[in-house]
């Protein structure tokens, strides 16, 4: 065999190196047949979970009808609103004796104020007595002056909230939030932002219900001015306060007293330095999140949200940061308290000062509190 022989003959014979590439052919079928396995198990699953979202978003009606909605950016969390937990110092009162003590007054130091549950309690020292029951039968002694239902300039009067009395108990100035929804659908109220609230008037002598001011987004709470010519309402959708010409020369005419505060007010009420206290029911943090700023663009989302949730259940997710301001007559700032967890003070929805102390009342927690004014 010559050289160029061997060498053919050497190169012919070469061992071969074996490497995983060489082995891939004989597994190629089972790794396809793998892969299409798990993609239809996940397109499966994943229509299991898109499917029933896809059956609620377009088959199921949502219970509210929300309107787009432009709010300013909220104010800045310092200077007078700076964060503080003076509110810890309130002391609780009848607590688990009271469902929902939202509103108070007072003649001399007999303190009243109405319950969720129907009841008007009157409070004296360390006891309760219930002296009327709405609703359900004994209902003790009640006048009836405007019903719920009732027509009022084409609509009915569905929401009736809170009121103020003229000196004379002539004029009773009085609130109704809505023509479509209950106290007890208060958070409909808010996410759906309808413009149906209202300011009327009722005549004690003529017996006469008379609307004063229309299209108002959550009319709740409601304060006489000085004069007696305008009236203070809590636009609560609209995180402001509107001024209402109620008699004078202005009569007819609304003004915004203060604009974009820092939570979604409540009610309002005088305060003995001649300015007012207004409790926020829900607070729009900044720095942070506010949940009700963000939905305001997005009305879409908010269907969807009460088509998934009741209002019980996102009341859970509603943070239970506690806020009472006090504004001068101007409408400026003057101090804040805060209960930034709730701790003491949970769902404030109004403060009454009354002999150097402020009561809060609350929406849903059940009790009232009492803050000492002279150790904050």
């Amino acid at each position: 065999m010559n050289e160029p022989e061997g060498l053919r003959f050497r190169r012919l014979n070469r061992p071969q190196i074996i490497t995983d590439e060489l082995q891939e052919p004989q597994y190629k079928g089972t790794s396809t047949y793998s892969g299409k396995v798990f993609r239809v198990t996940l397109v499966t699953l994943g229509g299991c979970l898109i499917l029933p979202l896809l059956v609620v978003f377009f088959l199921l009606e949502s219970p509210i009808h929300p309107e787009l909605l432009s709010l300013n950016e909220p104010p800045l969390m310092s200077g007078c609103y700076e964060p503080n937990f003076k509110l810890r110092e309130a002391q609780r009162l009848f607590e688990d004796q009271l469902v929902g003590p939202e509103s108070i007054a007072n003649f001399g130091d007999v303190i009243y104020t109405g319950t969720a549950d129907g009841k008007i309690v009157k409070i004296e020292g360390k006891s309760i007595t219930v002296i009327a029951r709405l609703g359900k039968p004994p209902c003790g002694e009640v006048t009836n002056l405007v019903s719920a239902g009732q027509m009022v300039g084409g609509r009915s009067l569905s929401f009736v909230n809170d009121l103020d009395v003229t000196q004379d108990g002539r004029k009773v100035y009085f609130t109704d939030s809505s023509s479509r929804w209950q106290r007890r659908d208060y958070l409909h109220l808010i996410m759906e932002a309808t413009a149906d609230g209202r300011v009327l008037e009722y005549d004690t002598e003529t017996k006469e219900v008379t609307v004063l001011m229309e299209n108002l987004r959550f009319a709740n709470g409601i304060q006489l001015f000085p004069d007696e010519e305008s009236v203070l309402v809590t636009e609560t959708t609209m995180a402001r306060i509107r001024r209402v010409h109620v008699s004078g020369l202005n009569k007819g005419g609304m003004d915004t007293f203060v604009d974009n505060l820092p939570g979604f007010p409540d009610n309002i009420r005088r305060s003995s330095s001649g300015g007012y206290w207004v409790a926020m029911s829900a607070v729009r943090p900044n720095p942070g999140f506010s949940m009700l700023d963000f939905l305001s663009q997005k009305p879409w989302i908010k269907k969807l949200i009460f088509k998934l949730f009741s209002q019980d259940m996102l009341m859970k997710f509603v943070p239970r940061y506690s806020l009472v301001i006090e504004l001068q007559e101007s409408g400026t700032c003057v101090r804040s308290f805060h209960d930034p967890h709730g701790m003491v003070a949970a769902y404030v929805s109004e403060a009454h000062e009354h002999d150097g102390h402020l009561y809060l009342g609350s929406f849903r927690s059940p009790y009232l509190c009492k803050l000492d004014l002279s150790k904050v």
